[in-house]
């Protein structure tokens, strides 16, 4: 990768991404909900937790790989699922592929903008999300055109409710891009060229719709067609998700625990792993991040099923922590969807080097030869940082 397009931290890619991006689909990424005290949390608690290294007799070579929903994966990172991107022409295809080469796994949103079945044939190791939205029998087509498409494992994501109105400021999107659309961004699209011209390059115009929504023979929802779809379907009971895990009856991922009593209930709906997530501060604000609230869901149900954390990632050092505290691997959202904007396919291995590159740093630091060997002793946690929800004592 040439010098002049690499980044040597996330935090670079994210300021690119800033400087290329119209400011609408960059204030778009940035989300959090409410004050965004759930977003801010969810960055700020890692730089809470400090390392306990060595100094001698460390090992000389790391082991970095480990297995999620039945995938080995060369790193415990993962790509989390995201909607509509429109931060690249080629979104989750090129996302799909830097992960495959990278030698990690993809979720794909069932709001994306490309088909599962093209994000599939670029990531084998690809994993369907899905909202619980419609009716049982709409669920269930999606979740056979998954199959199908050869998705390895679904993703339910839980950790999203109604709560999106923020203090800053929500940009306007558009539900589709038409004349009115057009005209309205012109202004954004002339002060940032370089995504224009990677537009006109592709032939299309950014496409706000959801294709793995669309039934047979109708034309897919727009994003907020299947938005407003999800709004009027009632949430899931507890029935309702094992009803879902015994019709995938294969790996499954409950995204959004962040509660014991819940990481328990799943565990008796028999999913395959759990997600301690707060959506990346999109969710109900002022829920505390889900690095604070890991332990005590690991330390629950982490010898029966697989626990995975989402939010806040942006170093090699924050999967370490992470992993020490009980999760199998993490999952990124904001930080791949900089390296995509940044520089598209490139972009996002570029992130993946970056925390694979502090991964590999962290464990050398800590004498230890795999973050398999990694343990809470590894990691200072100062009094009152954890949060253990939903737990009697």
């Amino acid at each position: 990768m040439s010098r002049n397009v690499w980044f040597e931290t996330v935090a670079i890619a994210q300021e690119r991404a800033r400087k290329r991006l119209p400011p609408s689909v960059y204030g778009a990424l940035l989300a959090g909900s409410e004050q965004g005290v759930s977003y801010a949390d969810n960055l700020n608690a890692f730089s809470e937790l400090g390392f306990a290294p060595h100094v001698a007799g460390l090992s000389a070579k790391r082991d970095l790989a480990t297995t999620v929903l039945g995938q080995e994966i060369s790193l415990p990172v993962i790509i989390s699922p995201t909607g509509v991107q429109a931060v690249h022409p080629d979104g989750e295809v090129a996302v799909a592929r830097a992960a495959a080469a990278r030698g990690t796994a993809i979720g794909l949103s069932s709001f994306a903008s490309k088909a599962v079945e093209d994000v599939v044939a670029a990531n084998p190791a690809t994993f369907f999300q899905v909202y619980w939205q419609g009716d049982r029998d709409s669920i269930v087509r999606r979740m056979e055109r998954a199959r199908s498409a050869g998705a390895k494992g679904l993703i339910l994501t839980l950790d999203w409710s109604f709560s999106h109105g923020r203090d800053w400021g929500s940009p306007w999107i558009p539900e589709r891009i038409d004349a009115r659309a057009m005209l309205r961004f012109a202004p954004e699209g002339v002060r940032r060229p370089r995504w224009l011209a990677g537009w006109v390059r592709s032939g299309h115009l950014p496409d706000l719709s959801t294709p793995n929504l669309a039934e047979a023979g109708q034309p897919a929802p727009t994003f907020f067609g299947a938005y407003g779809e999800w709004m009027q379907t009632p949430p899931p009971s507890w029935e309702d998700i094992a009803w879902m895990v015994e019709q995938w009856a294969g790996p499954f991922m409950l995204k959004g625990v962040c509660r014991v009593d819940d990481a328990r209930r799943a565990v008796d709906a028999g999913v395959t792993a759990i997600s301690v997530s707060n959506h990346g501060g999109n969710n109900l604000d002022t829920t505390p991040a889900p690095i604070r609230a890991l332990p005590a869901v690991a330390g629950a149900v982490g010898d029966q099923i697989e626990v995975v954390l989402d939010g806040g990632i942006r170093r090699g050092s924050d999967v370490v922590k992470a992993v020490a505290l009980g999760a199998r691997a993490v999952m990124i959202g904001r930080a791949y969807l900089w390296g995509l904007a940044a520089a598209g396919q490139t972009g996002v291995e570029n992130v993946l080097d970056v925390l694979r590159g502090g991964i590999d740093s962290a464990l050398l630091g800590l004498g230890r030869a795999s973050i398999h060997d990694l343990t809470p002793d590894d990691v200072v946690v100062p009094d009152g940082f954890l949060r253990t929800l939903g737990a009697k004592e």
